[in-house]
Order: structure tokens, then C-alpha cells, then sequence
């Protein structure tokens, strides 16, 4: 299995989605994600991460509110946003990159 670092590091788009059991607008993105994938197929690689099974990676990236997502190329933030996003927003985003 792939680690978190691993998976940023590498020249692959990865989405990285921190997020919260308790947050009702992180439970709105597991669909709109699972649409994105089907959409964008294997042009990014999709993952979550649980804010609070996870502090060291939240703290690290700053992460103060969920849902957060980050999109890294090579170990680079190339974007990121708080809050929920359309998998049509998500899919013009992975492309510009």
C-alpha cells in the first residue's frame, strides 16, 4: 500500500480530501467524489484523509476547517479549497493541471 507521503510525492495529480466523520458538508463530498473518479478515471489518484485520525497530517498542512481539499504534484499544493466542490469544478481543475 501506497503512504500518504508516497502519493503526493509522486508525478501523479493526487486529491486529497481531509475530512471529518462528524462533518455533515464532508459526507455531501463522498458522492460528488466517487462521480469525479468515474469521470476523470486514472488522471488523479483520490484519497481521504480523517482529520482526526490523522492530526500529524492536518497540522502539517495547516487544515483548519473540513472539508478541505488539496491538489499535489510532485509533493506541491497546485490548489486548494475549503468547503464543498462540484465534481464538474474538480474535473476542470485536475485538467488545468
Amino acid at each position: 500500500m501506497k503512504t500518504f507521503k508516497n502519493l503526493i510525492n509522486s508525478d501523479q495529480l493526487t486529491l486529497v480530501d481531509f475530512y471529518a466523520e462528524w462533518c455533515g458538508p464532508c459526507k455531501t463530498m463522498k458522492p460528488i467524489l466517487e462521480d469525479l473518479k468515474r469521470k476523470i478515471g486514472d488522471k488523479a489518484t483520490i484519497i481521504k484523509i480523517d482529520v482526526d485520525k490523522n492530526q500529524e497530517a492536518a497540522a502539517a498542512y495547516s487544515i483548519r476547517s473540513v472539508p478541505t481539499l488539496m491538489l499535489f504534484k510532485a509533493g506541491k499544493i497546485v490548489w486548494q479549497q475549503a468547503g464543498v466542490v462540484s465534481s464538474n469544478d474538480l474535473s476542470k481543475i485536475i485538467d488545468a493541471h
